[in-house]
């Protein structure tokens, strides 16, 4: 078996990130979106949810100063966008960790309208810890609220954490506002 994170292009760290932009362009909203979140002078390459063993969470400080303008940063994203004013946006990133660092995890994205941040980011982590829970053959209800799950979870001794990054924000009067949760890669 090789070490860990020797094979190319398996990050060894990650950071959270999060942003809301508002213009009357939509595409110019997501640019401000990604601004406020740190992430705009980058090229974005959006992958898929699983978070790779060993890979250690840095903070977003930490994470950008690993990064240059121009580059390719691989991540995952949840984003929500509307211009219907008084409307809740919400986009998350949920992550779920397993116990034994050696195994994958899993990030999730969610994107929603009408759910608090709160409401949002427990759904994120409820879809993260359900996707590793059942590659770790947990059995569980799909029906029991997060709280019942996240217990017999924990309890059981396979997912040791579960958390999340969040942003939602109320659709004003002055065009399209977009919310924008991220995972970047570093390699």
């Amino acid at each position: 078996m090789s070490e860990p994170n020797t094979f190319p292009f398996v990050p060894k760290r990650l950071f959270f990130t999060k942003g809301v932009g508002v213009h009357k362009d939509e595409l110019r909203a997501f640019e401000l979106a990604l601004r406020e979140a740190g992430i705009e002078k980058y090229n974005l390459v959006h992958v898929s949810s699983i978070l790779p063993p060993h890979c250690k969470i840095v903070s977003r400080a930490e994470g950008l100063k690993s990064l240059q303008p121009g580059q390719m940063a691989f991540c995952v994203m949840a984003r929500c966008s509307n211009n219907e004013p008084r409307r809740l946006v919400s986009a998350s990133i949920g992550c779920a960790i397993p116990a034994e660092r050696s195994n994958y995890g899993y990030l999730s994205e969610h994107h929603a309208f009408g759910q608090t941040e709160r409401q949002a980011g427990d759904h994120a982590e409820d879809l993260a810890a359900s996707m590793l829970a059942s590659t770790l053959g947990i059995e569980f209800d799909d029906n029991l609220a997060w709280n019942e799950k996240e217990q017999l979870w924990k309890i059981s001794g396979v997912i040791v954490r579960t958390r999340n990054v969040t942003q939602s924000a109320v659709v004003g009067r002055r065009g399209d506002t977009v919310v924008v949760a991220a995972t970047v890669f570093l390699f």
